[in-house]
């Protein structure tokens, strides 16, 4: 039986988790592949792959919210196949960054103007949607550092914007 790996956090801060993966078995691995997730807005769960090489690691994913949840889940790749999932949950330090506050104008039927208030040199995401339900589960979306993006809608449609 493969067993699952062991997913230990080494350190954290607000932006930045750091944690090791080991099997504690015999039986040779070529590799792992994590997931971590998180919930932006409480509307769409958001999520990262990374896909490593080797027995042996230690990563460090960065670019992260303060004082956010996140998941991390892992499975190994091994010469006798997939082990099980592994699980652990940390919550970036820090403090939670106020929301943005969001301003949506047509310039026309085709495209909004989206501005917006907060921190500078970071990345926004800006979700967009028809519906509550696509917002949730399937939005528009494009990230930028500035404080205003142009989007091209459909027309005739209303829409939804988050940042």
């Amino acid at each position: 039986v493969i067993p699952p790996p062991v997913i230990h956090i080494e350190s954290y801060s607000e932006d930045s988790i750091s944690f090791s993966l080991k099997m504690t078995t015999n039986i040779k691995v070529s590799g792992y592949v994590v997931n971590i997730y998180w919930t932006f807005d409480t509307h769409r769960q958001e999520k990262r792959t990374l896909l490593i090489e080797g027995e042996k690691s230690i990563q460090k994913v960065a670019n992260l919210t303060a004082q956010t949840p996140y998941e991390i889940s892992a499975w190994a790749k091994t010469e006798l196949g997939d082990s099980p999932l592994s699980f652990v949950h940390v919550v970036t330090g820090g403090t939670r960054p106020a929301s943005p506050s969001l301003k949506a104008k047509a310039i026309n039927q085709t495209a909004v103007e989206c501005s917006w208030t907060g921190p500078r040199n970071v990345v926004y995401g800006i979700f967009y949607a028809t519906s509550f339900l696509e917002l949730y589960r399937s939005p528009h979306n494009t990230t930028t550092t500035s404080h205003n993006i142009t989007v091209l809608v459909q027309r005739d449609e209303q829409y939804l914007f988050l940042v």
